[in-house]
């Protein structure tokens, strides 16, 4: 099957079998043979150490992650451009889809295997505490909110996607065994998209509501990254991109952009319960469309961005900080920054920041956080135990 998919007049090779970075954890997460944090964007806990990796999604973590961090930039300063706000809204549309993708397909191989529960727990569970808590410290201290509440029930700006992985993770033995796991994950999407009901709790919403791209993720094999990397898929994004450009500022004065961030119901944006039905599966498909552009794009050979895309966990979480504090100190607040050249500069910026974030000597420092080992915490596997006892016995 892989073959036939090869484009007329090109012999491209396939991609691989998926191979998990050796790096195990969004994620969100260096070559270097970590086994927890650095899994949570991308690779399965517990999924032992690879041969190689694969450059293809290392690079679509990295540019993923750049894309975050530049819409979290563009955020204070697109309410007074009209063009700034269609590149916002269009990245919206598809750079937490393709990373939630991304993860799904590494989540493969996990199951409830005592050694890929620990390494859920110290790379998605420790940081999303630790996390967590850091931020709401820092909103009381930056923020001046004095109100502001440590809770692991209510998931403060970015760490929603550490619990929400968690979940997926958790819930992707069901998703292997049942026998149409994508339709059932956009049927729990879109009941969740008319139920005001569900409430903040782990933002629920939003976990749900992305559900439909982690299944995806999980079916998918390397002939379908093969697929849209088609000489003639390449080609067909640009128009496909330049429209949706189009249609995003002709939109952008015409709909509620909080639609793309899939953290409410339709009945708390102020529709019908019924638009939320409709408005969710049409921007799934948007989603999809885009997202396949998007890897239609990205480069399979190494780069010299390729290594950091291991380390989008960091990245991702630590960028907040400094796109926090730009805000609460009034960063965004000097004229020039709501010019062409400001906004340029902001952007690039923003690459520049969530890049060295994603280096090796960043990773090291914040390493106790994001990958700790904890073996402290865990009883000794016995199956490990007697491997172990038999490798000395021999």
């Amino acid at each position: 099957m892989t073959n036939s998919l090869r484009p007329h007049g090109h012999h491209r090779s396939p991609l691989p079998p998926a191979q998990p970075p050796a790096d195990a954890v969004p994620t969100p997460r260096s070559p270097r043979a970590s086994t927890s944090a650095v899994a949570a964007v991308g690779t399965p806990p517990g999924a032992g150490p690879a041969k190689q990796r694969d450059a293809f999604f290392d690079n679509a973590k990295y540019l993923a992650i750049v894309l975050v961090a530049m819409g979290h930039a563009w955020e204070p300063l697109k309410g007074q451009s009209r063009v700034l706000e269609t590149l916002y809204t269009v990245v919206y549309t598809f750079h937490m889809p393709a990373f939630i993708i991304i993860s799904g397909y590494f989540s493969r191989s996990f199951d409830m295997r005592p050694d890929r529960l620990k390494r859920l727990v110290t790379g998605v569970v420790v940081p999303y505490v630790l996390f967590e808590t850091a931020y709401s410290l820092f909103d009381r201290w930056a923020g001046g909110d004095e109100n502001q509440a440590i809770s692991l029930l209510d998931p403060w700006y970015l760490t929603w996607f550490l619990i929400a992985l968690f979940v997926w993770r958790l819930t992707t033995p069901l998703w292997k065994l049942v026998r149409w796991p994508v339709p059932l994950a956009v049927c729990c999407a879109l009941l969740a998209s008319v139920s005001p009901e569900i409430g903040d709790d782990l933002d629920l919403q939003r976990v749900l509501q992305f559900l439909p791209f982690f299944v995806l993720g999980l079916v998918m094999k390397p002939e379908h990254f093969q697929l849209v990397r088609r000489r003639e898929v390449r080609i067909l994004s640009v128009p496909v991109v330049a429209a949706a450009l189009v249609v995003g500022y002709w939109a952008v004065p015409r709909m509620n952009t909080a639609w793309f961030f899939h953290r409410d119901a339709a009945q708390e944006l102020g529709a019908p319960w019924w638009a939320g039905i409709v408005m969710t599966l049409a921007l799934y498909g948007c989603s999809l469309l885009l997202t396949a552009c998007f890897f239609a794009w990205v480069p399979r050979r190494a780069f010299w961005f390729t290594a950091l895309g291991a380390g989008t966990l960091y990245g991702y979480l630590l960028h907040g900080f400094v796109v926090k504090a730009s805000e609460y100190w009034g960063w965004f607040d000097h004229g020039w920054l709501h010019k062409p050249v400001g906004e340029v500069l902001v952007t690039v910026i923003a690459a520049a920041l969530v890049t060295v974030l994603c280096t090796r000597p960043v990773q090291r420092v914040f390493r106790f956080a994001m990958e700790p080992e904890m073996e402290w915490a865990f009883r000794r596997d016995a199956a490990e135990a007697a491997r172990e006892r038999a490798k000395a016995g021999a």
